[in-house]
């Protein structure tokens, strides 16, 4: 610690040997009272350094290793010339600005070389401290930011990355991350504190190369305008539209590049919804004008033929009675498909009433349970206790549980587990209904669709079974959100609770 005029500067030194100037032996250097009040009004705010006659560092505070990225050890071992990028020595700089007593009018400026390859534009003065003929010189850097307007600037950029809505981040040339906003690091999970100044090979070490938010591509000068992207962290997708370009200093060299990004998930979600409710509305329009129409002649051509099949069985025709049989079969497909397309209407017989989801899961367990065992599954029920009752219908929330929980064993043919959660999000004022499985997943290429009308992955399946339970949940003021990272699935059914 050096004391000047009562101050106090904290040091950080590396030694050097015998020869080794201590934080001791500095404070012993003689200096004139009349520099020491010319540096003492800015000596505890700025970064302070000294260095021998020979230009090495001998010792750095705190606060210039902070900004110029260096360590103690690493700043010693790097000569004062190219660290600063100076050409004169010490010794001259010192007696062209700071030899007349007075010193000069403002601080001169110069450039500092930091760790990460920037180059930083700094003010400096200098007092030479001599004993025993040893000359050492204390310098006082002030970064230009550290000017009042400027640093204004530097406030607003500090406030910016914290609160703005916005993801942010800065790059260096050496693809190092500068730093992050509190947004990026969110929907990236990432924290702040411990990637800071670490390569992007290292921060984006868990994800494919061609998966990668940022690309070494950014640092040769490659912009990019309203990119989509997707983004999956942990059980949550996002979707992002990115912009990037370079950083340039006052001379035009590149000295690093940005990204920043937009969260508009919530915006393409409901873009989507708007879409698929005009198809299913569509929909539902050519089926309460058509189903009627198509099932009464069904029922006529079912009825004959179920007195085809017993006539039939009755003279032993077994090999005709199997052709009844199979077009029985085919007419029954249909029909289900015709109160599908009925149900894609907004139903007509809807009776919202205060109910208890846990009641109407506890209702269907038994059938969610017969089914799974057919498949091998287990299921697992997990309940939350005093759920808030919610406005909706009964029969038409079975029918979303039962649809969403048989997809869920369907997709486990091996075996497996379907979970149902109960939550709470008191926040959104919300209750959530999680159905778990743990089959293979749906491929990110596939879960933009599914809930797109006569969209399907079986063999057998109309499509519509996921488009009628989003319409039912919707016309319930709820939502239904789906997230599938490698394995397993999770639907997620949010209804709203007064």
């Amino acid at each position: 610690m050096i004391l000047i005029n009562g101050s106090a500067c904290d040091m950080v030194g590396q030694r050097r040997g015998a020869t080794e100037l201590s934080i001791h032996d500095v404070g012993h250097y003689t200096v004139s009272m009349e520099e020491v009040r010319k540096l003492v009004n800015h000596s505890i705010q700025s970064s302070m350094l000294v260095v021998d006659e020979e230009g090495r560092v001998i010792l750095a505070t705190d606060k210039l290793l902070k900004f110029s990225g260096y360590s103690a050890e690493e700043i010693t071992s790097i000569p004062f010339s190219r660290l600063f990028k100076v050409r004169a020595s010490l010794r001259e700089l010192y007696d062209f600005y700071f030899s007349d007593e007075s010193g000069p009018v403002e601080w001169p400026h110069g450039f500092l070389m930091s760790k990460n390859g920037e180059t930083i534009h700094y003010q400096f003065s200098m007092a030479r401290l001599v004993r025993d003929e040893k000359v050492v010189y204390l310098m006082i850097m002030r970064n230009q930011l550290e000017g009042s307007q400027l640093n204004l600037l530097q406030r607003f950029s500090d406030a910016f990355l914290k609160d703005v809505n916005l993801g942010v981040l800065l790059i260096s040339m050496n693809y190092t991350l500068v730093d992050i906003s509190d947004m990026a690091c969110r929907i990236l999970g990432l924290e702040r504190e411990t990637i800071l100044n670490m390569s992007l090979d290292e921060v984006f070490a868990t994800v494919p190369s061609e998966h990668r938010l940022v690309q070494r591509t950014i640092l040769n000068g490659m912009v990019v305008r309203n990119y989509a992207v997707s983004w999956t962290n942990n059980h949550e997708r996002f979707e992002l539209l990115l912009d990037s370009n370079v950083l340039k200093d006052n001379q035009g060299n590149m000295v690093g590049a940005y990204i920043i990004f937009k969260d508009v998930t919530n915006m393409r979600s409901l873009e989507e919804m708007v879409q698929r409710s005009d198809r299913l509305a569509m929909i539902g329009q050519i089926a309460a004008g058509t189903a009627h129409e198509i099932r009464n002649p069904l029922t006529s051509i079912k009825g004959f033929l179920q007195v085809l099949r017993r006539t039939f069985e009755v003279q032993g025709m077994s090999k005709e009675q199997s052709y009844t049989e199979v077009m029985l079969t085919e007419i029954n497909r249909i029909n289900e498909l015709v109160n599908e397309f009925l149900l894609l209407s907004k139903p007509k017989h809807v009776s919202y009433e205060r109910i208890d989801l846990s009641e109407v899961l506890r209702g269907i367990l038994p059938i969610i349970n017969n089914e799974a065992i057919l498949y091998n599954v287990h299921l697992q029920y997990e309940a939350s206790y005093h759920l808030p009752e919610v406005i909706a219908d009964q029969e038409l929330l079975k029918q979303v549980f039962l649809n969403i929980c048989k997809n869920g064993i369907e997709a486990m043919s091996d075996g497996g587990v379907l979970t149902i959660t109960e939550k709470v999000d008191t926040t959104e004022r919300n209750v959530c209904i999680d159905i778990h499985d743990t089959g293979s997943g749906i491929p990110m290429f596939v879960i933009d669709k599914i809930f797109d009308p006569f969209f399907t992955t079986k063999d057998t399946g109309t499509g519509l079974g996921l488009s009628v339970c989003q319409r039912i949940i919707h016309d319930m003021g709820g939502s239904i959100k789906v997230s599938s990272k490698g394995y397993g699935t999770t639907f997620t059914i949010v209804i709203p609770y007064a």
